[in-house]
């Protein structure tokens, strides 16, 4: 080993000994600063606990389900989707410049060479004041911050696709509550027209039944429009071409599963937009020491036995006290961004509570929705029942089998609409508590 490597090694031992006895890191040390959340959710069931203990597999919140179709589709969003793959990227930005922020403390070597000898010279920065410490911790938490960015998309692209998925059968079951109205009225305006034929019904009666059947025909259209556009939707999602995509139609018996309750405070833990934003924080207040560290000189040794102490900017003596007030400028302006980032962590958590409190009611009265519902679709097809009857034996006219038919249609297709919107509303509460139902165990989660 050279003598200038030799030498160049032991200035290096001797600047951690600096570093690590004499050596300072400037700025305000992290404490994740505190955010109300109350003790439970308003929206939760009455006699509920505070958490309900369940098997599921943290980050396949989508098995509640437990459809092979939609475990297929939610799969390929992190495979696919072109959001996340950007996402994705930005992530390894961030670790890329952690390892930039890093540099500074490594030796570096200057070779110069000739045909008779070559010279080796090695330099570092020491961290007397830790504006490199804290440039790194700044970096870490940012690229952790991004992780969570990704995260946070991944989840949200993820419920997207469920929602999607879940409206595509419901319209699917649109369609297929549309096509036996359709063979109904057909067979209904069949019969109306032999009437007619033998003097029993007017030509009023006719008209009434070919208006039914065909406005039952544009609303069975308006559904494969909607099916439509939902499967093409999720094929973007899922980063695929919507020509090269599609989806079987399927009688999938749709259910809305219960979820566990949980406590408001592991929000903090599970969601990965709080925790981006929690980073965020750390962030700032590493600034806050890079800008203050600003204010003193920097110590570089070299492995020839100098010393370089600089001033930043390659300021002078004079120039670097008498800087017209841009260092303390600089630490205010870090200062004010943290207390910027500590309010919009705040509100990150105060909308997170937001979301699960709208859902929660939102499933609390859809259930209760539901069961009316389901009473007036039970209510309608008696009276279907009853008015063809009536129809048949000639005690009241067409009209009135037109109506309540269309009523029980109507209420038919309301009580699928409101499956669909208590689908949905599941997917948001799931996607509102992070995903899955246990605590993160994240090493380092706020």
């Amino acid at each position: 080993m050279s003598t200038a490597l030799m030498r160049a090694m032991t200035l290096l031992a001797m600047a951690g000994a600096v570093v690590g006895s004499g050596g300072c890191t400037v700025g305000p040390d992290y404490v994740r600063p505190s955010a109300d959340v109350p003790a439970a959710y308003k929206g939760a069931k009455e006699g509920e606990g505070a958490r309900t203990p369940s098997t599921l597999p943290r980050g396949r919140w989508w098995d509640i389900y437990g459809d092979p179709v939609l475990d297929a589709l939610v799969s390929q969003v992190s495979l696919s989707n072109q959001s996340l793959r950007a996402a994705e990227a930005r992530v390894r930005r961030a670790q890329a410049l952690v390892d930039i922020a890093r540099a500074p403390t490594l030796v570096g070597l200057d070779i110069a060479g000739s045909n008779h000898k070559i010279g080796l010279t090695a330099g570092w920065e020491v961290d007397l004041w830790g504006r490199i410490r804290r440039g790194v911790e700044a970096s870490e938490a940012a690229a952790e911050s991004s992780a969570d960015d990704l995260a946070a998309a991944t989840l949200s692209l993820q419920a997207q696709v469920a929602q999607n998925y879940f409206l595509l059968r419901v319209q699917d079951a649109h369609l297929r509550l549309l096509s036996t109205s359709v063979e109904q009225y057909e067979r209904s305006l069949k019969l109306t027209q032999n009437q007619y034929a033998v003097r029993i019904v007017s030509l009023a009666a006719v008209v009434q039944a070919e208006a039914q059947l065909n406005s039952t025909r544009a609303q069975a259209h308006e559904a494969e429009l909607a099916r439509a556009q939902l499967e093409n939707a999720i094929a973007i999602l899922i980063g695929k071409a919507p020509a090269d995509f599609s989806i079987a139609s399927s009688d999938v018996d749709l259910q809305v599963p219960a979820v566990p309750a949980t406590l408001p405070s592991e929000l903090l833990v599970r969601r990965p937009d709080i925790a981006a934003a929690e980073r965020r924080m750390a962030v700032a207040n590493a600034e806050i020491g890079v800008a203050e560290a600003a204010f003193y000189p920097s110590l570089r040794l070299f492995a020839g036995g100098g010393v370089d102490i600089a001033f930043r900017g390659g300021l002078a003596l004079a120039q670097y006290v008498l800087d017209g007030g841009l260092r303390a400028a600089q630490k205010a302006q870090a200062t004010a961004a943290y207390d910027e980032s500590v309010a919009s962590y705040r509100q990150t958590v105060l909308s997170a509570l937001l979301e699960v409190e709208d859902n929660l009611a939102a499933l609390r009265i859809f259930e209760k929705e539901a069961v009316a519902q389901g009473a007036a679709v039970a209510a309608a097809r008696r009276s279907v029942a009853i008015i063809d009857n009536q129809y048949r034996a000639g005690i009241v006219n067409y009209l009135s089998v037109v109506v309540v038919q269309s009523g029980a249609l109507a209420n038919e297709r309301a009580d699928l609409a409101l499956l669909g919107r208590r689908l949905v509303a599941n997917v948001s509460l799931v996607k509102a508590l992070g995903g899955g139902w246990e605590p993160a165990t994240k090493a380092g989660a706020p």
